[in-house]
Formats: C-alpha cells, sequence, structure tokens
C-alpha cells in the first residue's frame, strides 16, 4: 500500500519535467474532469516497477527486460493505492543463465478498481 499525499505528487510531477498542472494545481484540477488533483502516470508507473525490482532484488539479481501499461482511471493525490504484482509464468534461459518472469501487475484505487493494468517481463539472475 503506498499512500500519496498532493505535496508528494507535485513534488514528483516537477522533479519528472511534468507541467502539467492537474499534477501540482489544486485550483486548476477543480476545474477539469477528475475535479481534484491526479498523480502523473510516470508516478505511477514508477511505483509499479519499483516494486518488481524491491522484491526480486531481495534474493537475486533483477533487470527489467520489457514492460507496457495501460491507464484506466486516474489516481487521485489524496489517495491510498494498492501495487500488486502476479507471476505468470517463468522460463529458465541458459544463454542469459536466468530465468525469464513474465508479470501481470496493477494498481488498485481505494475503491478496489484498477487504476493501472500492466504486463512486464524480467530476468532474475545470480549476476547481471
Amino acid at each position: 500500500m503506498v499512500t500519496l499525499t498532493p505535496d508528494s505528487v507535485a513534488e514528483y510531477a516537477r522533479a519528472a519535467g511534468d507541467s502539467n498542472p492537474i499534477h501540482f494545481d489544486s485550483t486548476f484540477a477543480l476545474s477539469t474532469r477528475y475535479r481534484r488533483m491526479i498523480a502523473s502516470g510516470t508516478q505511477t508507473t514508477a511505483l509499479l516497477l519499483g516494486l518488481t525490482a524491491a522484491h526480486f532484488s531481495k534474493d537475486a539479481s533483477m533487470v527489467g527486460l520489457e514492460y507496457s501499461v495501460k491507464f484506466r482511471r486516474p489516481v487521485f493525490a489524496d489517495e491510498t493505492i494498492r501495487l500488486e504484482w502476479l507471476v505468470i509464468k517463468v522460463t529458465p534461459n541458459t544463454r542469459l543463465a536466468g530465468h525469464i518472469v513474465e508479470l501481470r501487475g496493477r494498481i488498485r484505487g481505494e475503491d478496489g478498481r484498477t487504476a493501472v493494468g500492466a504486463k512486464g517481463r524480467v530476468l532474475v539472475t545470480d549476476r547481471l
């Protein structure tokens, strides 16, 4: 679980170079269809991808090979979200001296609905 705050969302957007005011201007956000600030897609994606590194790097080396994301609904700047990954398939790869792990992931909002869907492939090995 990750709890976002308007300040952390605004700080991330500025650091990422995302100048869309919906990420840092609450007055502007009120005039949009969402009626409040939302997190940048780069922020939600980074949180989700970071979870794979945090998990697989505990006991092995890991490098991301491929990710794709689909934004289904906004993630609000004052929301607690749930990050999830499911291992779909593990394939040994002799040439890379490790395993290719195929993943499906998502970010669920406080209402339980999927806000971001994702697919990924990572290499898990004893050495990079």
